[in-house]
């Protein structure tokens, strides 16, 4: 069988294709910049333009959708939901048999603008002529980690101490993908998450405990419909099955230590 994976060099990309290699899939990936590889044939691609878009899909069995505008901007419109259409209407004329595009959690619920094209581009997967499957899931433990730092540049920590997220590790997303290629289409959205649900005062107290450092958390309240939907599950998923590594696991793997360490709570002040 073989797959096209789009966003390959990404960070789920990249785990994603030793998964596929292991378990037998022959691999071809896209990039927009060329490269190199023994085990993976690259192509450049570009979903902005549709530039070797109808070559990459020739041959495919399955496509394996994870590319993303850079960051959320002014190009997220014509990449994620430009960009998916074109890459449906290519697999569609090339007679690709399942095409799986990978989602966030709360894309559905969640007012933010990224997430409405997140979930304009669900909709492009659903019309389109390919066997489909949408897999959603929670944010990485990463995207949680990187956020903190960005929240406490200026000393303390500043968020919202009700927020609820559950950080599911890129490896564990990486499996669930494999097995739903296996799986076949599924014409439907699937949501996965992480093992654990974690308030976002809980995330700061262990993640400050992964630092050893000692900065407080600023409570702020999000205001309107946004900050609600974040406090009421709006990021969070009971579906399962679910991934098995936890926050203090990536903490344990990004700062030392192991779990247990990072799991306890500092409460004194700074």
């Amino acid at each position: 069988m073989r797959v096209l994976v789009t966003g390959a060099g990404g960070r789920l990309g990249r785990v994603v294709l030793p998964r596929l290699l292991t378990e037998g899939w022959a691999v071809r990936a896209t990039s927009r910049r060329p490269r190199t590889d023994p085990d993976v044939e690259w192509v450049v691609t570009d979903l902005s333009t549709g530039a070797g878009l109808p070559a990459a899909v020739t041959g495919m069995d399955a496509v394996l959708h994870l590319a993303s505008a850079p960051s959320p901007g002014r190009r997220t419109h014509e990449v994620d939901v430009l960009g998916t259409r074109r890459l449906v209407m290519a697999a569609g004329q090339a007679d690709v048999r399942h095409l799986v595009f990978v989602s966030i959690v709360g894309v559905d619920r969640v007012p933010i603008p990224y997430y409405r094209h997140k979930l304009a581009a669900e909709r492009v997967v659903a019309a389109g002529t390919v066997p489909w499957t949408v897999l959603r899931a929670t944010q990485f433990p990463g995207f949680l980690d990187e956020m903190l730092r960005g929240a406490s540049r200026l000393g303390p920590v500043i968020g919202d101490r009700a927020v609820l997220a559950q950080p599911v590790d890129p490896r564990d997303v990486a499996d669930r993908l494999v097995a739903r290629l296996t799986a076949g289409p599924l014409r439907d959205v699937e949501e996965y998450g992480g093992p654990e649900v974690i308030r976002y005062d809980e995330a700061v107290r262990t993640w400050n405990a992964a630092r050893r450092s000692r900065r407080p958390l600023l409570p702020i309240r999000i205001p309107g419909r946004l900050g609600r939907s974040l406090r009421d599950r709006g990021l969070v998923t009971d579906a399962t099955p679910r991934g098995t590594r936890t926050w203090a696991e990536h903490l344990a793997d990004t700062y030392g230590g192991t779990a247990q360490d990072e799991s306890r709570t500092d409460s004194r002040p700074a």
